[in-house]
């Protein structure tokens, strides 16, 4: 548990609520609950909370459109980290929640233990800073990543990645020049041994390489294993995305 993080729960079902608040707070988190898309916009923007756990069928703002309009915002509540917790259970369903911004997704019924390791994998993720990097700055192609401030450019502008976007970028900068299997991005990025998708990865590559605009060429596709980061003096054409 990280120093009482501060985690907002927006679920519109008191008991569910209750549920998931007593499952934190007994794991040692400082939670505040509310019901509806629009207190909950009000409450991130005003307090930024350390993360926060939406459900995405919620009166009046879906959890969706309150999820995107997160994502989309000028300011620092524009990287919460975000844990969707919600009946919906396709895959389409899934897929969409991470594209629209989320760290992980999770669906009802779920297990109480199991949430809170995931709330606790996000909240390393966004705490954790990569061993490697002198000068903790890690460079790749037009790209530069400042450890110990978060901050990721492109050339001169400054990108707003997400916690696990952020891990996922150091990671792969890390191993430039190395493949890396979805499976082994599992593992090391999400940092927690409960099956995900591999596609989790497919979706959150896509997100990452969208923000990085023409930069997120340097991020090959290699067919049927992984990803990788190429070297500045590989001078290939990335795989098709």
């Amino acid at each position: 548990m990280l120093d009482r993080a501060r985690i907002l729960v927006v679920e519109d079902e008191p008991d569910i609520a209750g549920l998931i608040a007593y499952g934190l707070t007994t794991a040692g988190y400082q939670v505040e609950t509310v019901g509806d898309g629009t207190t909950a916009a009000d409450t991130i923007l005003r307090e930024r909370p350390d993360l926060v756990v939406l459900d995405l069928m919620l009166p009046g703002r879906s959890g969706l459109e309150l999820l995107a309009e997160i994502r989309k915002s000028d300011g620092p509540e524009a990287v919460v980290p975000v844990l969707i917790l919600t009946a919906k259970r396709t895959e389409d369903d899934r897929i969409t929640g991470l594209e629209y911004g989320a760290d992980d997704y999770l669906t009802k019924p779920f297990s109480p233990r199991e949430l809170v390791l995931r709330v606790e994998a996000i909240l390393r993720r966004a705490k954790a800073l990569p061993l490697e990097g002198p000068g903790r700055i890690l460079h790749g192609g037009p790209i530069r990543v400042e450890l110990d401030s978060h901050t990721v450019r492109v050339e001169d502008e400054t990108i707003s990645l997400t916690p696990t976007e952020y891990r996922l970028l150091t990671v792969l900068l890390e191993r430039r020049g190395r493949v890396q299997s979805r499976h082994s991005l599992l593992r090391t990025v999400w940092d927690i041994d409960a099956e995900i998708e591999t596609r989790t990865v497919d979706t959150h590559i896509l997100r990452l390489r969208r923000k990085l605009r023409d930069a997120g060429e340097w991020i090959e596709t290699v067919r049927g294993y992984g990803y990788r980061f190429r070297h500045e003096d590989r001078l290939s054409t990335p795989s098709p995305r």
